[in-house]
């Protein structure tokens, strides 16, 4: 583990908004650190109170550089945009951030290669961290209103296995890594404490909320008709099928990246039921 810094910063955290930036967010005010999160809203931000609010939009980097202005660590997601394109902005938010004296760089790993982290790994001018997390807990509320109308989740390849992490984690070691020393360059992996079939995590949700729940197990063939009535995109439901029926080895293998970073254990996928009960009851 890193050693402590305790004076405080100003961090910029961009994806505010969404599941890791509202918990970076969370994270890096625990520790006593000034938030400036930047959004394409800041009227529908919702964020906690304490954190500054800057509108700004990441496919145009110079609406950044007022919020640079005195910060000293920058946390950067991939997509960005109405749409969520690929960033192409990358070394210009990287010049822009530079020239404010930003000297550390988080960027959230988007699943693949992305213009905008390969610009952030070919910076030597800046402390960067990769955080490249597996399967977040948050995912298990897409079953929240099947459990609360029937009682089921239904599910295809019920025995595959995940090392899926708690999103607070994921703000913890990012927090972490945009505050103090010891981070630059690293590529940190980030899981949860124990592999997960799907009946675990069903069997977890059922003893947090106080009520069975029964897991039915789909064929392909159903699965792939219950995402399209969903409404998801055919490269989507590719992904699903790759991603459930052969899980990459990172995703089902745990490491102890958050221990490491953070000096705490990972929590528990049982922990995250209990604090998210309340969306699988009627």
């Amino acid at each position: 583990m890193s050693q402590m810094q305790t004076q405080s910063q100003k961090i910029l955290v961009t994806g505010a908004t969404g599941t890791v930036g509202r918990q970076v967010v969370a994270e890096l005010l625990a520790r006593g650190h000034v938030v400036r999160a930047l959004t394409r809203d800041a009227a529908a931000a919702g964020l906690p109170a304490g954190v500054e609010v800057v509108q700004g939009d990441l496919t145009e980097p110079d609406s950044l550089a007022p919020a640079l202005e005195g910060v000293t660590g920058l946390h950067l997601i991939t997509f960005g945009g109405a749409y969520f394109a690929p960033l192409e902005t990358g070394p210009r938010i990287l010049e822009l951030a530079r020239a404010a004296g930003v000297r550390r760089v988080t960027v959230l790993h988007g699943g693949g290669p992305s213009p905008l982290e390969d610009a952030v790994r070919a910076d030597d001018r800046v402390d960067w961290t990769v955080l490249m997390p597996v399967e977040f807990m948050a995912n298990a509320l897409e079953w929240a209103d099947g459990i609360v109308a029937s009682d089921e989740v239904r599910e295809p390849f019920v025995s595959r296995l995940s090392a899926m992490v708690h999103e607070g984690d994921i703000g913890a070691v990012a927090a972490v890594a945009l505050t103090e020393e010891g981070h630059g360059g690293r590529e940190y992996v980030i899981t949860g404490p124990e592999l997960l079939t799907v009946g675990d995590k069903v069997d977890a949700i059922a003893a947090a909320r106080g009520r069975d729940i029964t897991l039915v197990e789909l064929t392909e063939e159903q699965a792939v008709a219950q995402w399209r009535a969903a409404g998801h995109p055919e490269d989507v439901i590719g992904f699903l099928l790759e991603a459930y029926g052969d899980t990459p080895e990172v995703g089902r293998t745990v490491v102890d990246t958050v221990e490491k970073v953070t000096g705490r254990p990972a929590r528990t996928f049982a922990r995250w039921a209990a604090e998210h009960a309340g969306a699988f009851k009627a």
